[in-house]
Formats: structure tokens, sequence, C-alpha cells
């Protein structure tokens, strides 16, 4: 009987604990949101503020959690970090104030740091070479079909309330996500296995073509950290990326409330636009898992920035058009999710395609420093213009046009050559 490679498991599991991430709190925050602020009277900026905090978190903790990953593994990370999403949860279940909120968040945002995006890539980064767009491609269809799951969210929030629903979740976390932290290990040599499962393929060589000196191909090494920080392409896919997050943090806090608010859809009428969003996400994610180690990331990337442009405006000005608001509202769903699917997992897999995989924990760690500001500025950008002007038709517009600004920060990121090893 074959033996599946451990990667793949690695694959399943990481899909699986992006869809707790996703289903519970991602993607469902936002419902989260319109029930907070109809039961507590909070504003749209003190709660795009928990956002926020959630992005600072992991901005500061960025760095510290790539040294750590780097020098010691993914594993002991991720197992901590199910404990505290959900001891988080259950925090959360038991708030009255707005400072309690903050205070629950911070557990919560601090556990899906320490067992979502960042450790669950690396941890595939180490295990996969020449298959890691279609393994990065994987996971995130986990957190994808975590979209499906927001219309049982917001039933269980209308029918059974936030607290029981929040209290429910952090059980589910515990019960389901602490088996799955098992899974991971640092690196397939510690078990006996190889990178991508199989002996990379040796090509034949003319012996007397090969270079001689410090810049032989077998001389390359990857980039150390301070290293990718000296070259532009760190700066410009750092800022590409985090111009990217800017409708994808607008979106997951502010799209249910500007459809309930705004457009006058109840939350679960809502709720089922952000599912069509969840299924043109997979449907990126399965076209990103068919292209993304044959076409050059970056020029896809860019396109991607243009639909989710395009995108959010179709959701902005849904209603204030002679076109159906549902229209639009579908138009929005289909270009964000399928533009987020195909770019989301190259984000990680291009980095280290250009820096290599020795320091990929630190140098993420570092570039989500600058990726913050996106997941930061696009929430409150939304929930400030929202709250002064009534409506959120000026943020969404400006966040739009970041986004599509953000496309020539991928156009310009050429990959550096790689540095080579000192001469013996």
């Amino acid at each position: 009987m074959t033996r599946i490679f451990h990667g793949w498991k690695m694959v399943g599991a990481g899909c699986a604990m992006q869809f707790l991430l996703s289903s519970l709190l991602l993607q469902a925050f936002g419902a989260y949101v319109a029930v907070l602020r109809d039961d507590r009277g909070w504003s749209k900026t003190e709660l795009a503020g928990a956002a926020a905090l959630h992005q600072i978190e992991a901005a500061i903790l960025g760095p510290v959690l790539g040294w750590v990953i780097d020098r010691f593994g993914t594993q002991g990370v991720i197992r901590a970090g199910v404990v505290l999403f959900g001891a988080g949860f259950m925090l959360l279940s038991q708030i009255d104030s707005l400072l309690e909120f903050y205070g629950a968040f911070v557990v919560l945002a601090m556990g899906a740091s320490l067992c979502g995006f960042f450790p669950l890539n690396v941890a595939l980064i180490h295990w996969f070479e020449r298959k890691r767009a279609r393994a990065l491609s994987s996971i995130q269809f986990g957190f994808a079909l975590g979209g499906a799951a927001v219309p049982l969210v917001a039933w269980s929030l209308g029918a059974y309330g936030w607290r029981t629903t929040a209290f429910a979740s952090g059980v589910i976390v515990l019960v389901v996500g602490i088996p799955l932290a098992l899974v991971f290990r640092r690196r397939p040599e510690d078990i006996g296995e190889v990178v991508d499962g199989e002996p990379a393929p040796v090509p034949a060589e003319d012996s007397s073509k090969i270079p001689t000196g410090d810049r032989s191909p077998r001389a390359r090494r990857d980039f150390t950290a301070r290293e990718a920080l000296r070259t532009p392409a760190f700066w410009l896919l750092s800022l590409g990326h985090g111009f990217a997050l800017f409708v994808v943090s607008a979106v997951s806090v502010h799209a249910i409330t500007h459809m309930k608010e705004g457009l006058g859809y109840t939350i679960e009428e809502a709720s089922l636009f952000i599912m069509l969003l969840t299924f043109s996400q997979i449907g990126g994610i399965a076209l990103g898992w068919g292209i993304g180690d044959r076409y050059d990331k970056r020029i896809v990337s860019a396109i991607c920035m243009l639909m989710h442009m395009a995108g959010l405006l179709s959701l902005t000005y849904a209603g204030a058009t002679p076109f159906p608001s549902a229209l639009l509202i579908v138009a929005f769903a289909i270009l964000h999710g399928s533009a987020w699917g195909v770019r989301g997992p190259f984000m990680q897999a291009i980095r280290a395609d250009y820096f290599g995989r020795s320091a990929i924990g630190m140098i993420l760690g570092l570039s989500f420093m600058i990726v913050v500001l996106g997941q930061i500025g696009g929430a409150m950008i939304a929930g400030v213009l929202a709250d002064a002007t009534g409506n959120y038709r000026a943020g969404f517009t400006l966040v739009a046009l970041l986004a599509g600004l953000g496309s020539v920060f991928f156009l310009l990121a050429k990959r550096p050559e790689f540095p080579v090893r000192a001469a013996a």
C-alpha cells in the first residue's frame, strides 16, 4: 500500500484549521458586528477597533513569531494557538463592556495568529517546493469553505444569541482543533521523508558547461532576513499585499452591516451573499491551484487587485445605479471572491520563491509589519467615514481605489538574484 506523504496530511489538517478560523471568526466577524451594534449600541468605529487590535497584535508579534518558528518549528506554536483561540471565544461570551470586549478579542486574536494563516503557511513551505503553490492553495479551501458556514453562524446568533454562539464556538475549537494541531511536524527530514514527498529530479548536465567559482548554481543559497530587507521586491510585495488587505478587511468587517443598514437586507439575507462570495473564492482557489506553479504570480496578483477594486465598487454603488442592487452585489461577490481565492495563497508562495525557505518565518514576520497597514486601514477607513457621513460610500470608494493602486506594486516586484555562498 502506497504511503501518503505526511506533507499532504498537514495540508488536510491546515485546511480544516482554516475552516475553523474562517467560519467561527474571520468571515463571521461581520455578523457579530451587526448583532453587537444592535445589542450593545457600540459604534462602527468602536467595533472596527477590535479588528484593528487583532492586526496590531499580529504586527507586533510577527517578527518574534517568525524567529520562534525558524528556530523551533511551527508545531508547538499551532498547539498553543488552538488553546488560546478556544479560550478567547469563551471569554467573549462573558463580556459586558467595550473594554472587556477588546480584552477578549486580544486573546482571540493572539490565538488566531498562533494557529492561523502565518504558521500554517510556513509549516507547508518547509514541506513543499515544486508543488508549493498547489499546497498553499489547497489549505485555502478551508478558509473559503468557512464562508459557507457564515449563514449557520448568523442563524445561531439570531436563534441563541451571541453569548451562547461564542461559548459553543470555543468548545468546538478545542475539541476539533487540538487533534488537528498534533498532525504538524517541523521538517520532512525529521520523519525520514523528503520535500514534495519524492526526490527532486536531477537534470542531466554537461559538466563542461557548468560555471566554476562562487557563482555556480550549486553555490546559491537562500536569503537571510537582513538580505531580503535590502531588496526592492521585499517592500513591493509587502505593499501590494497590504493594499489588497484594505479591501479584504473592509469587506470582512463592514459588508454585512452595509447590506443591512444601507441596502435593506436582513443579516441572514446578507450572509447568503457572503456565501456566494465563498463559492467564488473556492473557484478562485481551484484556478490558482492549477496555474500557480505555471505562470508569473506577480502578474496574476496584479490582475486580481483590479478585480478587488471593481468588486468593491460594485458593492459600494449597489442601490445607487439603474441596475438592481442584488445584481451588483452578486458581481461584487464573484469578482472579490475569485480574486481573493487566486491571490491569497500566492502571497506566501511568491515570497518563498523569491527568498527561499531558510529564513522564511522571519521574512514573513517582518513583512506583516507592513501588510498590517492594510489590515487595520481598510476596516478603520470604512468605519470612520461611515460614522462621519452616515453611509459606507466614501470609505468603500477610497479603499477600492487603494486596491487598484496596489496592482502597480506587484508589477514592479521583479525577482531578486539569489545570494551566493562565500568561497571555501
